[in-house]
């Protein structure tokens, strides 16, 4: 990504979820060092969760039985024209509609 190969798309909610560790323990530069990755990338688009992400994130939950945040991440990959979907969560895998690679899996 930081070569300008690819481009990686994601939610406004992988702020939420990164920040939770550093803002417990109180690691005020760790909170600062995640928010500068998430949004001073060049390579790195993140999404609001608009209706239409939100339309295709309840459509996955009804048919996949996917968890709310995997659900608006997977809408949001979708709506950001990614060609696959990256996670460790093996879960996943089975997403109609785009190429979910599992990390573990890839090692």
């Amino acid at each position: 990504m930081s070569q300008g190969d690819f481009q990686v798309v994601t939610s406004t909610l992988t702020l939420t979820e990164v920040l939770v560790h550093p803002l417990r323990s109180g690691n005020v530069e760790l909170t600062e060092q995640y928010r500068d990755i998430l949004l001073d990338q060049e390579s790195l688009m993140i999404l609001p969760v608009a209706v239409e992400i939100a339309e295709v994130a309840a459509q996955l939950r009804a048919t996949q039985n996917l968890r709310t945040p995997d659900a608006i991440q997977i809408a949001t990959a979708m709506q950001g024209g990614a060609t696959f979907f990256l996670t460790n969560d093996i879960r996943l895998a089975t997403v109609p509609g785009l190429e979910v690679l599992v990390l573990d899996a890839l090692l």
